[in-house]
Order: structure tokens, then C-alpha cells, then sequence
């Protein structure tokens, strides 16, 4: 297949309008030829969604529910509904704030496989200190018994750059087939994250899973006006 045809899209609401023109100018920028673009906004309100029918980016409406991580699980599952229904052959899942280089899509696809992830990160906590480091939301699997795993190395992201088979990754930036889709929704338990059970439902079904070292992008983490900790429920 020489020029799959591919959606690209996420869950948003009015917390990542902050992100919304870069990364409209973002998408607009992929050089790839045979995607669409839709978001699917689970704010309560309209005030957001109608912003971004402004910008001509598509847009359904998703549901509301007082828990971030059941309305963020919900509207993945319609992306995933109109990936199975409209004949697309992959699903790019591509947060709002995550911007992508231009040429990704042709990037990630050359490697043929059914489930591939670019590199982005975020700031992580270091134990028993003030300070924060990057951390690549990439990781190899340490220990198959308990699915223990490690975030990627230095040696891994900047000298041993390309394909590494990894055990799970962040939704910020994955390629997924339309295969993949039919069997695994998008889910979460207890206070864990949607895209830990995704990549632990497709280990247990033999899925492997793979990310391209050689491909970062930006994720527009230090100025976020709402954390994470004030959206949840």
C-alpha cells in the first residue's frame, strides 16, 4: 500500500486552546497527502468548539462527563469508530500539543509497522528533589513478570537513532493500524492512564509495539495555564 489513507486527530476541550493555532498551523504543515484531520471536543460548553469551526479545522462535539478521563476516553473511541467506519487505514493519534515535524506521517509509515510511535516529552518529577528533567514518554520493558519498564535512554534517543521495538509509550504522537483497532477500544482503570492499558492490551494480544528515535517533536508543556491536577475528577 503506497499512499495509506490516514486520520489524524484527538480528544480536546477549552483547557488546550492555549495549543490550538500552533497546532492547527502544525497539521496544516504535513506534507503527507492522504489524511483528514478531526477533533473531538468533550468540553461542556459550545464557547470552544465554535472556535475552533473558525479556524476550518473539523470538529464533532464529544460527550461531557465530570471525570476528565471518561469524556477523554469517550471521544478516542468515536476517533476510533470513524477510523473503523470511514475506511481509514491507520489512526494518527496526535495530541493538541504536540507539534509535529512536517514530514512524519511518510516518516513513521516507511517502517511498516502496524503500531509506531515519534518521540516527544514531558517534565517529570525527579524523587526526593526540587527539580524536573525531560523525560521521553517511551519505554522498554524491563521485566515481562510484573511489565516493569524504563523511559528510553540518551544512548537510545540521540546516538542509536531510528527503530526500537518498544513496551508502551505516551497518545501524544502514535501511528496505529486500523487492525489494531478492531480488537483493542481505548480504556482506563482507576487512576491509571488511557495509554498504559492501550499498550498493555496490545502486549497480552502480541502486538509489538515500535517508536522512530530519529523523529522528536515539540510538546508545549511550560506554559500550560491549566495542569493536569485541576482538570481531573
Amino acid at each position: 500500500m503506497n499512499n495509506p489513507k490516514i486520520l489524524v486527530g484527538c480528544p480536546t476541550s477549552f483547557h488546550k486552546e492555549y495549543a490550538l493555532e500552533a497546532y492547527a498551523q502544525a497539521v496544516k504543515s504535513l506534507t503527507y497527502k492522504n489524511f483528514d484531520l478531526l477533533l473531538v471536543d468533550n468540553s461542556e460548553d459550545n464557547i470552544y468548539f465554535e472556535k475552533i469551526k473558525k479556524l476550518n479545522i473539523p470538529i464533532i462535539k464529544g460527550p461531557y462527563f465530570p471525570s476528565a478521563r471518561d469524556r477523554i476516553i469517550a471521544s478516542r473511541n468515536l476517533l476510533r469508530e470513524k477510523v473503523l467506519k470511514g475506511n481509514y487505514d491507520y489512526f494518527f493519534s496526535l495530541e493538541q500539543d504536540v507539534l509535529p515535524p512536517p514530514d512524519i506521517l511518510q516518516n513513521l509509515l516507511k517502517h511498516q509497522k502496524k503500531l509506531i510511535t515519534a518521540i516527544y516529552f514531558a517534565n517529570n518529577i525527579i524523587p526526593d528533589k526540587i527539580t524536573r528533567e525531560l523525560m521521553p514518554l517511551v519505554y522498554k520493558l524491563v521485566d515481562k513478570e510484573t511489565l516493569s519498564m524504563r523511559p528510553l535512554n540518551d544512548l537510545e534517543l540521540w546516538e542509536q537513532q531510528g527503530l526500537h521495538e518498544i513496551i508502551s509509550a505516551g497518545l501524544g504522537c502514535l501511528l496505529i493500524h486500523r487492525d489494531i483497532l478492531k480488537d483493542i477500544k481505548f480504556r482506563y482503570e482507576k487512576n491509571t492512564f488511557d495509554d498504559r492499558w492501550f499498550f498493555i492490551d496490545c502486549y497480552n494480544k502480541k502486538i509489538k509495539s515500535f517508536a522512530d528515535t530519529s523523529i522528536k517533536c515539540k510538546h508545549l508543556i511550560f506554559n500550560r495555564p491549566y495542569p493536569w491536577s485541576k482538570i481531573q475528577k
